[in-house]
């Protein structure tokens, strides 16, 4: 009689076995959000000066407020008074009062059915504010950042051609409603006076 002996059955690697044995894959780290801020090649006003000189004026809106909404607000100086840059501004006359003067009115509670006019000649609107006889003021202001925003030419006439760019830095909030079919496209820098 002729006895074999059967080789022993070679085991299976750990890897090769079944599926519903298999240890669930670790879970994906969330990514947090970086705290750096995008860049804004725009905030360096030689730079805008020389790429102004051989780009087209709407060419280099949308490149500017491109980056500016990448990058988002700066909350530096929400203050209208305080932001360095609206200092330009502060000492322009229009109406017969400075811009600084019309936001002592203001603050002040003077002459309030003169504010929104005021304030227009120079690209802003008040989106809220308290008319009370006393108390804070608490005063939203809107700086408009279009293309063809008041702004534009009074920052021109004091060489300021990144105004965007720097404004968005100080401002409180950015706000961006794109263009559709049936809305054009604006934008606004939010300060806040007397709050």
């Amino acid at each position: 009689m002729n006895t074999t002996t059967k080789p022993a059955a070679k085991k299976r690697p750990e890897s090769a076995a079944k599926p519903s044995t298999l240890a669930a894959p670790a879970p994906k780290k969330r990514l947090e959000p970086s705290a750096e801020r995008a860049a804004n090649p725009f905030l360096d006003g030689e730079l805008y000066t020389r790429t102004r000189e051989y780009s087209p004026r709407e060419a280099i809106f949308s490149k500017e407020m491109k980056a500016i909404n990448e990058r988002g607000a700066g909350k530096r100086n929400r203050d209208p008074l305080q932001a360095p840059s609206l200092k330009p501004l502060l000492g322009m006359v229009k109406k017969g009062l400075t811009l600084k003067d019309m936001f002592g009115k203001l603050i002040a509670g003077t002459d309030k059915g003169l504010w929104e006019g005021w304030l227009e000649t120079f690209g802003l609107e008040i989106r809220s504010v308290n008319y009370a006889p006393s108390g804070k003021r608490n005063a939203v202001l809107a700086l408009d950042l279009g293309i063809t925003s008041k702004a534009n030419a009074l920052f021109a006439k004091e060489g300021v051609p990144n105004w965007r760019s720097l404004v968005v830095e100080d401002c409180a909030e950015l706000k961006i409603r794109h263009a559709t079919e049936k809305t054009p496209f604006a934008a606004c820098a939010v300060f806040y006076l007397d709050k």
